[in-house]
């Protein structure tokens, strides 16, 4: 691995075909970045802002994240249980869709553009899923947290989109970890620990999810407001794709790399296991411990905020250990085996314990942090993907990547919906296992070219540091 970079300059230019600077006579020098101590850390100092940006807005979009199932379920009265995973196996499609949308038009119309799409997707759709609410029609219901769903992967991929064009390749994984440090913080952690207090504090029960997730709003808009007046990086705000591809073909190329370069393939399918049960369990979790179990809604709540506290800590670390022992092998180890470990003690131990007991809560929940922590090694997946696309393909890459990340609240539904029915919450978790499995088993075959993983992936001329 090659020496760290003591300085880094922006992308000035997208890679659209115009001349590198020092290739072109009339071009201006490229600006060096600052190196101050974000910098240092890993997180560039021109998308600083962004990733306040996305802490806050992911904050809004997860503070429903841990009683939206039950909420909906309510609402719907009887037969609610059903419909409410429909409704929510629904927004895992729109999730799907978005995110490979995120990545494609960020080449096309620039990241900040996409956000702000985002943005404002999320916000219609919010207040028209709420007035949808009271109205207990299923249809309507679906079709604006559908509309919702498209919102947020927009926002947030697209940032990491931008990331990935503008961070230098060995310091990519770092960069890839304080995005899914700025993610995982607002949903569920922040988003959760704020439902904490809002739920009682605005009324209790239905009246303050609903309040609550209203207040979602004010986040949202902040978030956006925080990106699109911070942040100035050049990179994204425009055109990243070059000039001469057509719109079609732009919106395509994350299934050509997929052909052309089938390990691509392969690592967005092991991305695409990453989160899957992270979303399964928002789903079987909250009646689990809050009901079965006998802990209640806040301490549900209290616990997806301790446990996803660690994963937080600890995506930066497995970002810098992937740039430092490999990425492959921090994925493998890390995120696959050991997670697969932190899931199954998730499950088992709150069932071991006395239900309802103070002890058996706080043992639980530090099993449940075993997960949280160790899934936090799958950071570096967000530079393994990119580096099997080469340079050229990049864009297009992290386009397939970003499907993969919100594909995850699809598969983790999807899991949760076919399996639940006859195997119940433990055969889901061990379905969730046998994915681990498989993930392993592919990433064994996998190895990331030299020259991406030290640093030195050649770059085409006009995306040059």
């Amino acid at each position: 691995m090659s020496e760290p970079r003591t300085t880094q300059t922006s992308t000035l230019t997208p890679p659209n075909g115009v001349p590198a600077p020092g290739t072109d006579p009339t071009a201006p020098p490229p600006v060096r970045e600052r190196v101050g101590l974000l910098a240092r850390l890993g997180i560039p100092h021109s998308l600083r802002w962004g990733f306040l940006g996305v802490l806050v807005f992911m904050t809004g979009d997860g503070i429903e994240s841990n009683f939206i199932a039950p909420h909906i379920a309510g609402v719907l009265g009887s037969g609610g249980t059903d419909s409410a995973a429909m409704i929510i196996g629904i927004y895992g499609v729109a999730v799907l869709v978005a995110s490979y949308f995120a990545g494609v038009l960020s080449d096309l119309w620039g990241p900040r553009r996409v956000m702000t799409v985002g943005a404002v997707l999320w916000v219609v759709f919010q207040v028209a899923f709420l007035a949808a609410l009271p109205t207990a029609s299923v249809g309507l219901i679906a079709l604006t947290y559908f509309l919702r769903g498209l919102g947020f992967p927009l926002f947030a991929f697209s940032f990491l989109c931008w990331i990935n064009h503008t961070v230098a390749r060995e310091r990519n994984a770092t960069a890839v970890g304080w995005f899914y440090v700025v993610f995982t913080g607002g949903l569920p952690t922040l988003g959760s620990l704020i439902a904490i207090g809002t739920i009682p504090a605005l009324g209790g029960g239905s009246l303050g999810e609903t309040w609550s997730m209203a207040l979602s709003l004010v986040f949202v808009v902040v978030g956006w407001v925080i990106v699109r007046s911070g942040v100035r990086e050049p990179t994204g705000l425009g055109r990243i794709a070059p000039r001469e591809q057509s719109a079609a073909r732009v919106l395509a190329s994350g299934i050509e790399v997929c052909v052309r370069r089938p390990k691509v393939l392969l690592a967005v399918l092991i991305r695409l296991v990453n989160t899957a049960p992270e979303f399964g369990r928002f789903v079987i979790m909250p009646a689990v411990i809050g009901t079965e179990l006998g802990w209640g809604q806040a301490k549900w709540l209290t616990m997806t905020v301790i446990v996803y506290a660690g994963n937080i800590l600890f995506n930066a670390f497995f970002g810098a250990l992937g740039d430092r022992i490999g990425w492959i092998r921090t994925v493998k180890w890390f995120g696959i085996a050991a997670s697969a470990v932190g899931l199954l003690a998730w499950w088992y131990v709150p069932h071991l314990v006395p239900a309802g007991s103070e002890w058996g809560f706080w043992l639980a929940t530090a099993a449940g942090t075993v997960f949280g922590i160790m899934l936090a090694g799958f950071t570096p997946m967000g530079a393994i993907v990119p580096a099997f696309a080469g340079a050229e393909r990049r864009g297009a890459a992290m386009a397939m990547y970003a499907t993969a990340a919100g594909g995850a609240t699809f598969l983790g539904n999807a899991v949760v919906g076919l399996v639940l029915p006859w195997g119940g919450g433990s055969g889901v978790v061990w379905t969730f296992v046998a994915l681990y499995a498989l993930a392993f088993v592919v990433l064994w075959f996998l190895r990331v070219p030299e020259e991406a993983a030290s640093g030195h992936e050649p770059e085409p001329a006009a995306v040059r540091r």
